[in-house]
């Protein structure tokens, strides 16, 4: 499984990352994972483009993981595209309805297909098989783990043992990091919070992703106290553009 990390920002942009989407790749099966702002055009400089995306599957609700997923309905649409499925957790048909409430010319351009899952459950979208778990966020939001790879992507969470265990045996983790050390934050973890809650687990490599623009510059030391709390795999910061066989 091959996974492109097409924006790794978070809701405060800056120049060089947009807000967050995963393009997940297994042969012919394409996966869209989160959809914010600045994903439809990174899509757009790939050899199958935003028509190769046909399934979306959201980790929440929050504008920074959805705000592009109706200028991608419309994309293909006008690409000559028939059909769009998205799942996400509770709400995800309420939401998509109401945005389309607003921009009804959109309505039945394509044959959508909208779907909710729930914590614990597993499920399968676009011949990916996956299990979702309710993250420690403002809102709901699920981590989803693909057994296919066993690749994890944490959606936005703090860090927790609950999550940690979720994701431990993974090959990849993929986890929110939103904060540098020394600020005083909820809803999303700083490293020394993530590299204690992954201590002790069987991960070999954690991507830091979901960066406001309070890291920037800070690159390096978010490694660093991810190891020095006590996580002994491999940590990389995710950098939109990148590309990861899992």
């Amino acid at each position: 499984m091959d996974v492109t990390f097409l924006g790794t920002g978070s809701a405060m942009p800056v120049p060089e990352r947009v807000q967050t989407g995963l393009l997940l790749e297994r042969g012919d099966r394409t996966l869209l994972v989160d959809c914010g702002a600045g994903v439809l055009h990174r899509l757009s400089r790939l050899e199958g483009g935003y028509e190769s995306v046909a399934s979306v599957l959201l980790t929440h609700h929050h504008l920074d993981h959805v705000a592009d997923l109706l200028p991608l309905l419309k994309a293909r649409w006008l690409a000559g595209e028939t059909h769009l499925e998205i799942a996400g957790p509770p709400g995800t048909k309420a939401l998509v309805d109401e945005l389309l409430d607003v921009h009804d010319y959109l309505r039945d351009r394509v044959d959508l297909r909208l779907r909710e899952v729930h914590a614990g459950s597993a499920f399968e979208i676009a011949g990916f098989d996956i299990e979702a778990f309710e993250t420690r966020h403002s809102m709901t939001c699920f981590a989803y783990r693909f057994a296919d790879g066993d690749f994890t992507y944490s959606g936005d969470s703090e860090a927790f043992a609950g999550l940690a265990n979720f994701a431990d045996g993974s090959r990849v983790l993929v986890h929110d990091c939103s904060f540098p050390d020394g600020l005083d934050v909820s809803n999303h973890p700083t490293p020394t919070q993530l590299g204690k809650a992954l201590a002790g687990t069987d991960i070999d490599r954690l991507y830091l992703t979901h960066r406001y623009p309070q890291t920037e510059g800070k690159g390096e030391a978010l490694v660093e106290s991810v190891r020095a709390a006590g996580f002994d795999g491999e940590v990389r910061l995710a950098r939109d553009g990148i590309r990861v066989t899992v």
